[in-house]
C-alpha cells in the first residue's frame, strides 16, 4: 500500500520509527520489519541510530529499490553549506547511496536559516541524492515560505498526530496543498490513550488491538503512521491495518479525542540541535 507524493514517487501508506533506538536496537528491528514486510523505514541524525538503520538495510533481503529510508537534518546543521555537510555525515552513517526521503527536522525559526537549508535541499534532490525532500514540525507559513522564495513544496510535513492531538486545521492545509501528512508518535506515546474507553470499545467492536484502531484511523485520514516498535509481535500487528475499516461515526470518536495538549515540542520555539 502506497500514497503517491506530489513529485510522483510513491511512499508506503505506514512505516517503522525508531527513535529513541540505539544503533544496535534500531538493527534488529530494522532487520525483523523488513522480514515483515515493512518497506518504510524512518530514522534521523539527532536519533544516533543510522549506522545500525544503514547496517540493516545492507542486509535486508530485499532489493534496495524496494526500502524506503527517511532521515532528517539536525538542528545544528542548517544553513546551506551546513546542510550539505550534514546530509553526506547521514549518508556515510547510513551507508547508503541516497536517501529516499529527507526532511528538516524542525524549523528553528529563532535561527532564521531554514529557508537556506531548505535551497540546500531542493539542490541534493536535483543530484538525485534525495529522491524526495521535505519538512518535520513546520507551520502552514513557513511551509508557505519556502514556497514563496523557491518554488519547490515539501512532498511530505512529519509531524505530532494521534487522536489526543489530531491536528484537523494542518492536515486538511496539507491536502490542500498536495503535502502528505507523516505522523510521529501515531499512538500517543506517553499518553493512555490506547486505555481510553473509546479506543477499547471500537477495538473490541471490530476484533482489533487498540493500536490496530488508532493506526486505522491515521490510514484512513490518509496520513502515513510510523509507529516504533523493537517487539516483532507488536510490529506484524501495527502492519495488520489494511483489512479492515472504520466508519464516519468511528473516526468522528477518535477525532474527538483531542486536547489541544502537544506530547513533543512546539514549532515555533523548539529548539533541536
Amino acid at each position: 500500500m502506497t500514497v503517491m507524493l506530489a513529485d510522483g514517487r510513491p511512499m508506503p501508506r505506514l512505516g517503522l520509527g525508531t527513535w529513541p533506538m540505539n544503533d544496535e536496537e534500531a538493527r534488529q528491528a530494522v532487520t525483523h520489519a523488513v522480514s515483515l514486510g515493512y518497506r518504510l523505514i524512518d530514522t534521523a541524525a539527532s536519533y544516533g541510530n543510522e549506522a545500525g538503520v544503514g547496517a540493516a538495510v545492507a542486509r535486508a533481503p530485499v532489493a534496495r529499490e524496494e526500502l524506503f529510508v527517511t532521515t532528517k537534518l539536525r538542528g545544528s546543521h542548517h544553513g546551506y553549506d551546513a546542510a550539505m555537510r550534514g546530509f553526506e555525515e547521514s549518508r556515510a552513517r547510513l551507508g547508503l547511496d541516497y536517501v529516499d526521503l529527507y526532511l528538516i527536522h524542525w524549523p528553528l525559526p529563532g535561527r532564521g536559516l531554514y529557508l537556506d537549508t531548505w535551497r540546500a535541499f531542493v539542490r541534493l534532490r536535483e543530484q538525485g541524492l534525495a529522491r524526495s525532500i521535505g519538512v518535520s514540525n513546520f507551520t502552514p507559513e513557513q511551509i508557505g515560505r519556502l514556497v514563496a522564495e523557491t518554488g519547490v513544496p515539501p512532498a511530505v510535513n512529519q509531524v505530532e498526530m494521534h487522536p489526543g492531538f489530531p491536528q484537523r486545521e494542518l492536515r486538511d492545509w496539507h491536502a490542500g496543498h498536495d503535502i502528505v501528512t507523516e505522523s510521529w508518535s501515531p499512538l500517543g506515546r506517553g499518553s493512555k490513550l490506547l486505555d481510553d474507553p473509546v479506543v477499547t470499545d471500537l477495538a473490541a467492536a471490530h476484533g482489533r488491538t487498540p493500536a490496530q484502531v488508532v493506526l486505522r484511523w491515521h490510514v484512513q485520514l490518509g496520513a502515513v503512521p510510523i509507529p516504533k516498535s523493537a517487539d516483532p509481535e507488536r510490529m506484524r500487528q501495527n502492519l495488520e491495518v489494511f483489512d479492515f475499516s472504520l466508519s464516519p461515526e468511528d473516526l468522528a470518536r477518535l477525532d474527538n479525542l483531542g486536547t489541544g495538549d502537544r506530547l513533543g515540542g512546539d514549532p515555533d520555539t523548539h529548539v533541536e540541535l
